[in-house]
């Protein structure tokens, strides 16, 4: 803490950064921030939709289990460096379980030899019961949810709890569900002093947030395309950091050195990544207003960005629903030589002909040939015969069993489909389908706890 506020009181901008975009991403960018970064905070965004409700569905199998699993190897990694060097790490790698995995860290700054760390919980996100048994629609199906299918239900937290625990001194914040953004404005709004009630500070502090929070897509990973849009070096590809100074300054770069590359097209993609009104970018904590944002070249690996702007942020909480929807039943196998794809559309059609002969009959069912059309179905536009090419057979349906069927179906191709198949391979798993409903922010209660190693 005193680490902290003697930065911001030295004029420097707050340096914060990236060290993960989503759960499984690279461990060593995180490490060369914390070591070369000279960053205030570290933040680890690796929570998708579908993540939290995999990892209740983990919690539900062992209560010890549901965060992130590779909580205890990032903190292994950084979490020595960030705390002699003063970061403060702000994650939400805790997913179903924060305490579980408060308990991670605890064990993981013991074994260090750490003393003096405070760690922060933030739960509240969890309504999961709320949500089964209340009156709530899905907003896609506009129907009500099926308590008996309801896996989870966690509802996006804003900036606040985590602003509370900055400013109670909290070394390593660990939240489950919050808005992506959310884990870089909290650290902003408390480093600068800004209001979480000034909305155009905060809808700059979401700006930055925004193009900070996938990580690797800023510095050029997602925006490769060899021959059109070069970037070097990206077997060490280097993680983004911004600067961001009290008066509302925001510079995106990376680690001198690294691989990848920061300009205003890597910025410019991302500043568009997931965003459907840019005048109109609702998070639980601002409505952002992204429409007047310039981005300007401020160097090697330096980009500018202004011009962001916010409105009072919304009465309604977005919630994430986890949904059992049935079982996948697959089949692939591969076809080569001439007439290949020959042979794999008429596997197709036996397949699809059995299947009206014997069943089950698929609630939703996909018959593509990898390499052909399995990306853009009717709408692709061969070049070419391909000497080999792998049909894909995917349907839902309502049991395990029924699954089975289907997938074996495709592998019976073997002795009794066209000739020269091989490398069949079948799965079986269940669907969990992702829906949101909105809550009362009012009936979201969060709450922070906190632990001293």
């Amino acid at each position: 803490m005193r680490h902290r506020q003697s930065r911001r009181l030295s004029g420097r901008p707050l340096r914060i950064g990236c060290g993960a975009g989503y759960s499984n991403d690279r461990v060593e960018p995180a490490v060369e921030l914390v070591e070369r970064g000279d960053l205030d905070y570290l933040v680890f965004e690796c929570l998708a939709e579908r993540t939290i409700a995999l990892a209740q569905q983990a919690k539900a199998r062992d209560p010890q289990a549901g965060f992130d699993p590779l909580l205890r190897q990032r903190m292994e990694a950084v979490l020595a460096g960030c705390h002699g060097r003063g970061v403060t790490l702000v994650t939400n790698m805790g997913a179903a379980n924060p305490q579980a995995a408060a308990g991670c860290v605890r064990d993981v700054a013991r074994r260090a030899g750490l003393t003096d760390l405070t760690i922060a919980v933030v739960t509240g996100d969890d309504v999961t019961a709320m949500v089964a048994n209340g009156p709530y629609r899905s907003i896609e199906l506009d129907e009500p949810f099926d308590p008996g299918s309801v896996v989870s239900a966690n509802a996006y937290l804003g900036a606040d709890p985590i602003v509370e625990a900055l400013h109670r001194g909290a070394d390593v914040v660990i939240t489950g569900r919050v808005a992506d953004p959310s884990l870089f404005v909290a650290p902003i709004l408390t480093a600068l002093g800004w209001a979480g009630d000034d909305w155009p500070r905060v809808g700059l502090a979401t700006l930055a947030g925004h193009l900070l929070e996938c990580a690797g897509q800023v510095t050029g990973g997602y925006f490769a395309d060899p021959g059109v849009k070069d970037v070097p070096h990206l077997e060490r590809l280097g993680f983004p950091l911004a600067e961001i100074t009290a008066e509302g300054g925001i510079v995106v770069t990376k680690v001198s050195g690294s691989g990848g590359l920061v300009n205003t097209a890597t910025c410019t993609e991302q500043l568009l990544y997931e965003v459907h009104d840019p005048a109109a970018y609702v998070t639980p904590d601002v409505v952002a207003d992204f429409s007047g944002v310039t981005v300007e070249a401020d160097g090697v690996d330096r980009v500018r960005v202004s011009g962001a702007d916010g409105r009072p942020r919304p009465e309604m909480l977005k919630v994430s629903v986890g949904q059992h929807d049935g079982w996948i039943g697959e089949g692939q196998i591969s076809y080569g030589g001439p007439g290949a794809v020959a042979r794999a559309r008429l596997a197709a059609e036996i397949v699809a002909g059995r299947l009206a002969l014997v069943g089950p009959v698929p609630i939703d069912v996909r018959y593509d040939l990898i390499g052909v059309d399995a990306l853009h179905g009717g709408v692709s536009r061969p070049v070419g015969e391909p000497y080999e090419v792998r049909l894909r057979v995917a349907a839902r349906v309502s049991t395990e069993a029924e699954a089975w069927r289907v997938a074996r179906e495709v592998e019976s191709l073997y002795t009794n489909g066209p000739f020269g198949g091989g490398g069949a391979s079948t799965t079986v798993k269940p669907v969990l389908a992702m829906r949101s409903t909105l809550l009362p922010r009012s009936a979201v209660a969060w709450r922070v706890d906190y632990e001293t190693v």
